[in-house]
């Protein structure tokens, strides 16, 4: 039985070891309670729906999907679902991709633990949590340019190693197409190179390896 007037938390990723370490921090609380865990996208959903978590903490990297795209099927659903994004990831993208699906709060995971007991208040007060050096990363690069799926796709290429008519043919687009491409993408980025290229791309998280 649920336990009056305390937040009732979802826990989900797939490393046992953090779910161990979350599931801890929250039996220290006196007004929390871990009502469930999860290990995938898919368990987190159906556990969702069963449970109805106050507070849902969501890897944003999980072995059958994203978390970012559990945050979406959970939210079509259940609109008014309370879920913090927690990523090894500090990149700019990711904050923002995960805000657009609908997340309330952003941490990382190499954060302090009352930083996390911190955000499962404020979220689950109606506030959204974004420490401040997260919030300022997004804002340094709100007025860019985004990159196109098939940039990225470019990119993700390069990133490979591979040259420019491997990637056409990987693509199936022209040799010209990847070229122009490419200088596409180290403007957007302000690179002087590939290398650099892939490397700020990786940082602010248009690609993962």
């Amino acid at each position: 039985m649920a336990s009056e007037g305390k937040i009732r938390v979802l826990s989900v990723d797939d490393h046992p070891l953090i779910r161990e370490g979350v599931a801890a921090m929250i039996r220290d609380q006196p007004d929390m309670e871990l009502v469930a865990e999860a290990s995938s996208g898919s368990e987190a959903i159906r556990l969702y729906r069963e449970v109805r978590p106050d507070v849902t903490l969501m890897d944003i990297r999980l072995p059958d999907s994203s978390g970012i795209d559990a945050v979406i099927a959970i939210r079509e659903e259940l609109p008014q679902a309370r879920i913090i994004i927690l990523s090894t990831f500090e990149g700019d993208v990711d904050i923002q991709r995960s805000l657009a699906a609908g997340a309330r709060g952003y941490l990382l995971k190499s954060m302090p633990p009352e930083d996390l007991l911190e955000a499962i208040r404020q979220v689950h007060a109606g506030r959204k949590y974004i420490p401040a050096r997260l919030a300022a990363q997004v804002a340094e690069y709100l007025s860019e340019d985004s990159l196109t799926p098939r940039e990225i796709e470019v990119l993700r290429q390069v990133a490979r190693g591979l040259r420019n008519r491997e990637i056409a043919e990987q693509l199936h687009i022209t040799e010209e197409t990847v070229k122009v491409h490419i200088r596409h993408l180290l403007e957007k980025l302000n690179a002087r190179d590939r290398t650099e290229a892939v490397a700020i791309a990786t940082r602010r998280g248009f690609i993962h390896y």
